[in-house]
């Protein structure tokens, strides 16, 4: 019987249409990671200065109605409610994927999913292996090193990897978009305490009419912003964490044009249409805002910042983010090509597939907040966990800087061949079909 996979190129290229979509979204992101590097270094280098105190009051500052039990501090309202935008792109995101992107393909589908697993299950096995007999509640730590950035990883893509193929560029945002799908299901399994079935049973009320009001196209902000904060309260006093309410309501979004409004040339799909508006507000605000409070901790010099690396914790998390997300991208995409008779497009390599997979590694707006989450009682863990993360972060942007680095004399030598086989129109032959 022939498998399903058979002939299928691993990482081949998308649509022609999907590939546009990558490249614009990817530009965004770019951006994005940009000011979300502005921002962690800004917080790094004030955390470490005489006027440190001044940082950490401003991140305790607590704001907000207590009768609702929201008088959060900054830091508090970053985490739980501007990352509640940045997970309702995520949604919106996975489900174009899913519906109307090259992914509603289950072929292509299973090849970045399968390696997001990959690179999910191997780090979280590394850290519980460096932390099994560290006690201490080591182990609640167990996620923070399983997830992927996509906004740090695009940023330094940018910077190194110009010539990139269009390929590993949709391979890079899938994976990072899926293992976001797993992080935020990590979260609300694992990192949920004393829940709350009524609040979560009440919140499902705002959230259907969302529901309701995107299915017949309503885009006014009037309706739908209160009925996605009362969501997002909701859920955020059930006990599970309320950016999980941001993944819930991007879902909700219809991603096809509505066939009732004029058929194939009614517009985008109002998923598209809130992407296009919102993007640039988690991008641009969201996630940079979140990385100024969570990335500010004091490292005490070269000999703190040994001392923190002697705690399991944060070798724990260094180890899983620059070795386990290696071993568990590349090897479970090794083993989907083998096992499936998947193949290697023909002007990749697997050494490609090395680079964005370090890439992977990069596990920083995520990691930071499942850290938070893991040790919250534990202010000097939470340092650590901090430290660990953005060492793992910097070893692994390095070694991908490397690894694509030299790899960026063959991609430009593919893009000119490419561009010798444009037609009039721009598009390459390899997206016109027959």
């Amino acid at each position: 019987m022939t498998s399903p996979f058979s002939r299928l190129p691993l990482f081949s290229r998308g649509s022609w249409p999907e590939t546009q979509r990558v490249t614009a979204v990817l530009r965004k992101e770019t951006v994005g990671g940009v000011l979300l590097l502005i921002a962690a270094a800004t917080a790094l280098i004030w955390a470490n200065t005489p006027w440190s105190d001044a940082y950490d009051s401003l991140r305790d500052f607590t704001v907000g109605p207590s009768s609702l039990h929201l008088n959060l501090s900054l830091g508090a309202w970053a985490a739980d409610g501007l990352l509640a935008i940045f997970f309702f792109v995520v949604g919106l995101e996975l489900k174009r994927e899913f519906v109307a992107g090259d992914l509603r393909d289950p072929r292509r589908a299973a090849l970045p999913v399968m390696a997001a697993i990959g690179g999910m299950i191997v780090p979280a096995l590394i850290f519980v292996a460096i932390n099994i007999n560290a006690g201490g509640g080591a182990l609640n730590g167990w996620a923070i090193p399983t997830a992927t950035d996509i906004a740090f990883a695009v940023a330094v893509l940018a910077v190194v990897g110009s010539h990139l193929p269009t390929a590993l560029r949709t391979f890079l945002l899938t994976l990072a978009v899926v293992d976001d799908l797993l992080a935020v299901t990590v979260i609300a399994i694992f990192y949920t305490d004393d829940l709350s079935f009524a609040y979560l049973g009440l919140a499902l009320i705002p959230l259907a009419a969302f529901a309701f009001a995107v299915q017949r196209r309503v885009r006014s902000p009037w309706l739908l912003i209160p009925l996605a904060l009362a969501t997002w309260w909701l859920v955020h006093e059930s006990g599970v964490h309320a950016t999980v309410a941001g993944v819930l309501l991007g879902f909700t979004v219809p991603v096809l044009r509505s066939q009732a409004a004029g058929g194939p040339d009614a517009g985008p799909g109002l998923a598209e249409y809130f992407e296009h508006r919102i993007r640039p507000l988690s991008a641009g605000l969201a996630v940079p805002v979140f990385a100024f409070f969570a990335a500010g901790v004091t490292i005490g010099g070269l000999t703190g910042f040994v001392d923190t690396l002697a705690d399991h914790v944060a070798l724990g998390i260094v180890a899983g983010l620059v070795i386990g997300k290696v071993i568990g991208i590349v090897g479970m995409s090794y083993l989907t090509a083998k096992f499936t008779k998947a193949e290697l497009d023909t002007d990749l390599t697997w050494w490609d597939v090395l680079g964005v997979a370090m890439l992977g590694g990069i596990g920083f707006t995520v990691s930071l907040l499942i850290g938070e989450l893991a040790f919250a009682s534990d202010a000097a863990r939470g340092d650590h966990v901090k430290i660990g993360v953005l060492t793992g972060t910097i070893i692994a942007s390095v070694l991908a800087s490397i690894v694509l680095r030299l790899r960026n004399r063959t991609y430009r030598v593919i893009e000119e061949r490419e561009t010798r086989d444009d037609d009039n129109d721009g598009i390459p032959d390899i997206y016109h079909h027959p």
